[in-house]
């Protein structure tokens, strides 16, 4: 079966306006428009690093128990949790690297392992 929906746990996690701590989430994959309509955001068009933001906020689907994610919720994010999130983005939207390099426990010898893309088997 095609997965389309990736469970998450950030690294340090969104504190709400009550302080309640929201660690657990789901991301979708994006669809281009997710990528292209962002683009027509004053907020982008004037800085272009803002354009993650509003990416983020349209493919977090859940994060902990709140109701509606938008770019305020992604904006208050601590830039670990900020960071940790655009890389699954890019991993799981096939934008990032698919292999990792590793070090055998035993041997000490480097290998490199090839990733699955979302969808292989």
């Amino acid at each position: 079966m095609f997965q389309t929906e990736y469970e998450f746990t950030l690294p340090m996690g969104y504190i709400d306006a009550d302080g309640n701590l929201h660690r657990d989430g789901v991301m979708r994959l994006a669809t281009g428009a997710d990528e292209i309509v962002p683009l027509k955001d004053p907020r982008v068009q004037s800085n272009p690093a803002y354009l993650i933001v509003i990416l983020l906020s349209r493919v977090v689907i859940r994060l902990g128990a709140l109701e509606m994610i938008n770019p305020k919720v992604i904006e208050s994010l601590f830039a670990a949790d900020l960071a940790y999130l655009q890389d699954l983005y890019n991993r799981i939207n096939g934008n990032g690297t698919r292999s990792l390099k590793l070090v055998c426990p035993h041997c000490q010898q480097g290998i490199e392992v090839e990733l699955d893309q979302p969808g292989e088997s």
